[in-house]
């Protein structure tokens, strides 16, 4: 009984302990107490905060570079111009440029001018027609190349091409020759439209216009195909090179044209006579270089060489008879 009627004291101090509590919150003297969910702490693994800081923070150097350029180029996915390779052997460069960093402004051909980038014929065309040092605002990828990928592969052809590198060629093979071939044709249709429209702009005289999208058409030849000796190119490879050549030509770039001449005659293009004639080439023909250039691809009608070697045997066996 004794401790019957010490539990009915405590319950009952205790009902009156929570009845005062709800009558002095209620008059606003006692802050009503609030339940908390427990807090968990959650540390952030280190590959989550490089990605998060890549994706939230984008970094850019600015750069201001005689020519030559010890760099690179090839056109992206998205058509715009990303750097390949970075070579100080090649020319002038900076050592903070990596492969799969992207042209995003480039200074004008003359002046203080600075033009965005818009695709990567355009940048060709800013940085081959420089009078001065070249500008370039470049955005860092880290050495991101997937915007350099020939294509969007989905998971079956990414799985055919492991194979075919290891030399199974499985069941899919028939089905993504087929996919290939259909791409492939839609690749030169596209790039001869665009042909025809640099065609009609050089024809008009707009120059400029004309060479952007010859740079986007050469930019765009299957990278199984151009190699650094050209052995193996397409069609409207080798004529775009020419005709590159005559706008930089008709530009006063002689340079320039002589280099994209030697492109073309490099790639197959052999028809001689034309380069001897065509009146759009005039300003390249004036040049000392032009001459030994096209001797390297086209044998003279006169030898020099053979007439020099030919003087130097019978001025020497008549020296050694006297």
């Amino acid at each position: 009984p004794g401790r019957l009627g010490q539990m009915a004291a405590l319950m009952n101090k205790q009902a009156q302990f929570t009845r005062a509590r709800a009558f002095a919150a209620a008059n606003g003297r006692v802050a009503p107490v609030v339940s908390r969910a427990p807090r968990v702490a959650c540390k952030a693994t280190p590959s989550t905060t490089v990605a998060q800081a890549k994706t939230q923070q984008e970094e850019f150097i600015e750069v201001d570079l005689p020519k030559p350029l010890g760099l690179k180029f090839a056109r992206g996915i998205d058509g715009g111009a990303y750097i390949i390779k970075n070579d100080p052997e090649m020319g002038n460069t900076d050592p903070r440029i990596e492969p799969g960093d992207k042209i995003v402004q480039i200074s004008a051909s003359f002046g203080a001018e600075v033009w965005d980038a818009q695709n990567f014929g355009q940048i060709m065309y800013a940085i081959r027609t420089r009078s001065g040092t070249v500008y370039m605002k470049i955005k860092r990828n880290f050495g991101d190349m997937s915007a350099l990928d020939d294509d969007n592969m989905d998971a079956s052809e990414k799985q055919w091409r492991r194979e075919r590198a290891g030399g199974n060629y499985g069941v899919g093979t028939k089905e993504v020759q087929q996919r290939n071939y259909v791409q492939r044709k839609e690749n030169e249709r596209k790039r001869r439209e665009l042909f025809d429209d640099a065609l009609a702009k050089f024809k008009t005289n707009d120059l400029q216009g004309a060479l952007v999208d010859f740079e986007n058409i050469l930019a765009m030849e299957p990278r199984n195909y151009v190699g650094d000796n050209f052995s193996r190119v397409t069609p409207i490879y080798k004529v775009t090179q020419y005709n590159v050549a005559c706008c930089y030509s008709m530009m006063g770039s002689v340079d320039e044209g002589l280099k994209s001449l030697e492109a073309a005659m490099a790639a197959g293009f052999d028809n001689y006579d034309q380069i001897r004639r065509d009146k759009n080439l005039e300003a390249i023909r004036k040049s000392a270089k032009f001459q030994p250039l096209l001797d390297k691809y086209d044998e003279p009608v006169i030898n020099w060489n053979a007439v020099k070697a030919t003087f130097g045997f019978f001025g020497k066996k008549k020296e050694e008879e006297l």
